[in-house]
């Protein structure tokens, strides 16, 4: 399970990376590569969660790979905490604590949304009982 989880945490750690290359953040500027990535990270948690529970029984390795490994090494709440951090440091409070309130507040928005979203959808592709 350990080396599962650490692999797929590989994978969605070097996505991340890969963000961050294709849209870096300046050092002085709001970390909006952060904030997407684990916005976009938590959607994907809520449609993978929502098509294991109601569409695909996937091997029992599957749900840790992806939404543990993959999707936790790709989402990083730990550089929204560094990033909280330098915005104080810098002096923009103010963005710092509009920051620390947006992340969780679009995150699980975010996993909400995309799971209410992927049930609705499966919902149409279901026999009805």
């Amino acid at each position: 399970m350990l080396a599962v989880v650490a692999a797929g945490g590989a994978l969605g750690a070097s996505a991340r990376y890969g963000a961050g290359l294709l849209w870096p953040t300046k050092p002085d500027a709001f970390p909006w590569t952060t904030l997407g990535v684990n916005v976009v990270g938590c959607a994907l948690i809520g449609v993978f969660l929502v098509i294991l529970q109601e569409a695909w029984q996937a091997p029992p390795l599957v749900r840790p790979f992806v939404a543990t490994g993959v999707l936790g090494g790709f989402t990083t709440f730990s550089t929204y905490a560094v990033d909280v951090e330098r915005l104080v440091h810098d002096g923009e409070v103010a963005t710092a604590l509009g920051y620390l309130a947006l992340t969780p507040l679009a995150a699980l928005t975010a996993v909400w949304g995309a799971a209410a979203g992927t049930d609705r959808l499966l919902a149409g592709r279901r026999a009805p009982a």
